[in-house]
């Protein structure tokens, strides 16, 4: 691979993502891309406290695309131009693309999600309990309820978890309590590494015991203590590192307008999950 930073150029486009917690693996997926298809672009991960001034800063600095994480979602609505009707639909963006200072927001997490339930074969006919109330909460009950699935949002947050059941006509509870929902996905940041609860499972042993599928869209670590939990008992486990890859590559594809081949993407999945 040739080095990035010694052929940069004033031509070079830049994108970025905006994450809580920045880590490396969409830097090194989306820049392998790069380096692989010789695109003049490098991609580069950053955190900020004040998310109007750094979308702003993606439109007077020309930057071509940003991947936009928790918790800024929704709020950075207000701050674009145009909503693709994937981020319209749910009201919550993972990616920004800007050409010539005008600002698309699209949501590539609904399509993983949507991908990854049909890649598992997950059935409709068993209970679902999605857990979290933010954006990509969002997108996986939108995903669920538009591809046949009925069950549960469980948010502490009555309103915002009320909100999002009603409006995808689940059912909400504060807590999951003594139901066992056949599959379980965790979208809060309970499990995430460097997180105040990294080592913690989101729900109890004996629901993850009754669970048929174990999903974890938090993607680090891959093995979460809930993917983990799953593994151990023999269920069906879909991580949270998957969807980043899939997310990812229809992020690369709206940035650069090129869709690499499978093996291309595999090997680049591969690079982007080793530290």
């Amino acid at each position: 691979m040739r080095t990035i930073a010694g052929d940069l150029t004033k031509d070079t486009q830049l994108c970025i993502s905006l994450a809580a917690r920045p880590g490396n693996t969409g830097t090194r997926f989306h820049n392998f891309l790069y380096d692989a298809l010789g695109l003049d672009f490098v991609y580069k991960a950053f955190t900020t406290t004040d998310i109007t001034a750094a979308i702003a800063g993606v439109r007077g600095l020309g930057i071509r695309g940003c991947a936009v994480s928790m918790p800024w979602k929704s709020d950075v609505i207000a701050l674009i131009d145009e909503m693709e009707p994937s981020a319209a639909a749910i009201d919550s963006v993972n990616t920004i693309v800007n050409t010539d200072g005008h600002l698309v927001a699209y949501n590539t997490d609904y399509l993983a999600i949507e991908h990854l339930l049909a890649q598992y074969d997950v059935p409709t006919q068993g209970e679902v309990a999605v857990l979290g109330s933010g954006g990509m909460a969002k997108a996986t009950v939108a995903a669920c309820a538009n591809n046949g699935y009925t069950g549960m949002v469980v948010a502490r947050n009555e309103t915002t978890g009320r909100a999002l059941a009603d409006q995808y006509g689940f059912e909400w509870a504060a807590e999951l309590g003594a139901r066992r929902p056949h599959t379980l996905i965790n979208c809060t940041p309970v499990g995430m590494e460097g997180g105040p609860d990294a080592d913690a499972l989101p729900v109890s042993l004996a629901a993850v015991d009754a669970a048929g599928v174990v999903f974890d869209v938090v993607p680090r670590p891959a093995r979460t203590p809930l993917v983990r939990a799953g593994e151990a008992r023999g269920t069906v486990t879909i991580t949270g590192a998957e969807v980043m890859s899939l997310q990812a590559l229809e992020q690369f594809v709206l940035y650069t307008g090129v869709r690499p081949d499978d093996a291309l993407v595999a090997e680049a999945t591969a690079y982007s999950r080793h530290s």
